[in-house]
């Protein structure tokens, strides 16, 4: 048995701060700014709206926080994957140093949002690590760690193998880097209090009302909803990974929701915690298929995350999945259960870049690229600031192209085949690893 009796397919995360789906008010008639989506882009754009004066309505399509923003692993860094990518490579020396400035202060915005507004958020600034998967990856973690220093002013730190035990108690990977500048947050409750915030600063969040499409009217527009009609002077989409063609055709054909799986364990001993995480660091591996983990926030439980099937999406078959990966790092956990196993949406760009800008008059913050706690609240911010007129600097990502492909319109597709690649790549790496994992998933 791995699953708990009382093993469920909702987040972990809402167990503590569930979405909110209580009765709303009726839809205002007039605003200054709709905003579709209740995540933390859209609930970051709502508090400095109001904040700024300007009558201000959230539209969801379900109950408020519903979505990847109280689903994902809560993991916070300051954009370090652009670095390490060649994403960057279109942009000039001027552009890429924009790029690392604006990426370095995601971070900081979240930090001194969480501080300066007292939001309930669990955030810890516990670093990360990350393993090597191959002894090669570890040499290429070798160079990360210095082109990080050298060009971000993060701190970086290589492990061995031999002084690994220091970081994580495995033996699974092949020494690793950590890079200080990380934390986690708990993303239910950090969401529950941008909620919170928005509605004390004087915005408007109303559950069910799915905004199904627009039309220009005047100097604003209609913009129709399930619950009824909104004229508003500005309208944002900030739906990442939620962005539907019906409502949202031009802006879902630049966006590609990948779905990841995270379970949670049974609470566990504090020795076992101690052992296996001793430093309650945020961790992720170097495997093309990449897995991500860390520890609650309050320290009694292992969250485990991936995709650990190119073809399987339910809950259940990944949760079978994410623990034989998670008992091949820690074998001490064989005995372990699982409590809970969910979904969500990652928001993927064709450049891998998040986008910022106006499309026919509407406003946008889309692309997280698994990066979105800190950026997407940070994006929240800077398209309220453009409302408001009160941006110091655009930044480097707002109105760059946002690119597509020929023939994309909302299906995916192509998706299995790119991770059933990348599996591959993975077990050309590392077979006897890739093998033994299918032995376990078979066993379970």
């Amino acid at each position: 048995m791995i699953l708990t009796p009382d093993f469920t397919t909702n987040p972990y995360w809402w167990d503590a701060a569930p979405p909110d789906g209580t009765p709303t008010d009726p839809l205002p008639e007039q605003v200054d700014v709709a905003i579709i989506g209740s995540g933390f882009c859209g609930l970051a754009a709502a508090l400095e709206l109001a904040r700024g004066g300007l009558r201000t309505a959230v539209l969801e399509a379900g109950p408020l926080g519903i979505g990847a923003s109280s689903r994902s692993g809560g993991m916070v860094s300051s954009g370090q994957k652009l670095v390490l990518t060649d994403v960057l490579k279109d942009f000039d020396d001027g552009e890429q140093a924009r790029a690392l400035e604006d990426s370095a202060e995601t971070f900081d915005f979240l930090k001194s949002l969480i501080w300066r507004e007292k939001l309930d958020a669990d955030l810890q600034l516990t670093g990360r690590f990350f393993g090597a998967w191959t002894p090669k990856h570890f040499e290429t973690l070798q160079k990360h760690a210095e082109l990080l220093a050298r060009r971000t002013g993060v701190t970086t730190r290589i492990v061995t193998k031999s002084q690994q035990h220091d970081e994580i108690g495995s033996d699974f990977y092949h020494g690793g880097m950590v890079v200080e500048e990380y934390g986690g947050v708990h993303p239910a409750k950090y969401n529950r209090a941008l909620r919170e915030a928005a509605r004390q600063a004087g915005a408007g969040l109303y559950a069910f009302a799915a905004v199904q499409g627009w039309t220009q009217q005047g100097d604003g527009l209609a913009v129709r909803t399930a619950r009824g009609v909104v004229q508003a002077k500005n309208l944002i989409v900030a739906t990442n990974g939620y962005t539907t063609a019906e409502a949202l055709p031009w802006h879902r054909r630049r966006v590609i929701p990948v779905t990841a799986f995270i379970v949670a364990t049974e609470p566990l001993a504090p020795t076992v915690m101690d052992e296996i995480m001793p430093r309650r660091r945020m961790i992720s591996d170097t495997r093309k298929e990449l897995s991500f983990f860390r520890p609650s926030p309050d320290g009694t439980r292992v969250l485990f995350g991936g995709r650990p099937d190119a073809f399987h999406n339910d809950e259940r078959s990944a949760a079978i999945g994410l623990r034989a990966r998670m008992v091949q790092v820690f074998p001490q956990l064989a005995g372990v259960r699982l409590s809970h196993a969910w979904r969500g949406n990652v928001c993927m760009t064709f450049d891998k870049l998040p986008h910022l800008g106006q499309e026919q008059g509407v406003h946008y913050a889309l692309g997280c690229n698994g990066n979105g706690v800190a950026l997407m609240s940070w994006m929240g911010q800077q398209t309220a600031l453009a409302i408001l007129g009160r941006q110091n600097r655009a930044p480097v990502f707002q109105q760059r192209p946002f690119p597509t492909a020929i023939g994309y319109k909302d299906r995916t597709w192509f998706l299995p085949l790119v991770s059933a690649g990348y599996h591959f790549r993975d077990f050309l790496d590392r077979p006897g690893a890739v093998l033994a994992e299918r032995m376990s998933r078979k066993s379970a």
